[in-house]
């Protein structure tokens, strides 16, 4: 009988310590909440649409005369084509603006007017003075309008400017000072010509944006103007005329987008990234 209670309480006390070992291991901690991952959201860039802008600049040109000539009278009485033995122009001033159109972020045309300021001419020529051969000095000074059609296309944007290429076509109005002829007969006053020619330009430049509608911009621009007149007849001597021009100009100015998106497409803001948490997901025990 005292075995039979030993081993009743011996079971009984086993069954206590499994209860209590099983007990333990069911139990589990309180659940953190992780905190939830950031997430962010893309806002979609501004459309880009056509628009118009105006455009200011000023420049300083280095100018090339390509050669001049007139015709002068021989000693046969026969007239012939004579060359300026010297034929020099001075560099000069540019201002002009213009009004143009964004077709796209890397497309864009425009019509410009630029004005030429006056730019001296010092010659020189040879010939026969009272049979005698001789020297004469020549001035003028030469002012010239050119109005262009032109094309740009951006290269890339690197840390803020965006360098392009591009070119134009149209004419120009060369109008010539009198040239004053010095020999050592006397002086003669050649009437000077005025007259419309073919232009054309190739440019490279950069621009920068200032803002989302203005940009500042710098170039380098050749322009061609073709050979026309120079002067009229006078005293046994002209007409003369010039055998063109090329000017290199650097030129800097402004350029103010409006209409359309109201934005330059190069000064367009890039797309806004946003960054949110969001709420955490209830987590039930």
């Amino acid at each position: 009988m005292l075995q039979l209670r030993s081993g009743v309480i011996l079971a009984v006390l086993g069954g206590l310590t499994a209860g209590t070992a099983q007990a333990a291991d069911l139990y589990e901690p309180d659940v953190v909440e992780a905190p939830a991952p950031v997430q962010t959201y893309v806002e979609p860039a501004p459309e880009v649409g056509t628009s118009w802008y105006i455009r200011g600049d000023v420049g300083y040109s280095i100018n090339d005369l390509r050669g001049a000539y007139f015709l002068q009278g021989t000693a046969g009485g026969a007239p012939g084509y004579n060359n300026f033995t010297t034929a020099n122009l001075d560099n000069s001033w540019l201002v002009g603006g213009g009004i143009g159109v964004n077709i796209s972020r890397h497309l864009r045309a425009d019509i410009t007017l630029d004005y030429m300021t006056k730019a001296k001419f010092k010659g020189s020529t040879t010939g026969t003075c009272g049979g005698v051969p001789c020297t004469s000095s020549d001035t003028s000074g030469l002012s010239a309008l050119v109005v262009l059609a032109n094309a740009y296309v951006d290269v890339g944007t690197w840390h803020g400017i965006t360098g392009y290429v591009g070119g134009g076509i149209g004419g120009a109005h060369v109008k010539w000072d009198d040239l004053i002829n010095v020999a050592p007969t006397g002086t003669v006053r050649h009437t000077g010509y005025s007259s419309a020619r073919f232009a054309y330009a190739l440019t490279a430049g950069a621009s920068y944006c200032l803002t989302n509608n203005l940009e500042l911009d710098a170039s380098y621009r050749y322009t061609r103007i073709s050979s026309g007149d120079m002067f009229l007849y006078k005293t046994g001597g002209g007409p003369g005329y010039d055998r063109g021009l090329s000017s290199h100009a650097v030129r800097a100015g402004l350029r103010y987008s409006f209409g359309g998106s109201g934005n330059s497409p190069r000064c367009a803001p890039e797309p806004e990234v946003v960054s949110y948490q969001p709420e955490p997901m209830p987590v039930y025990k």
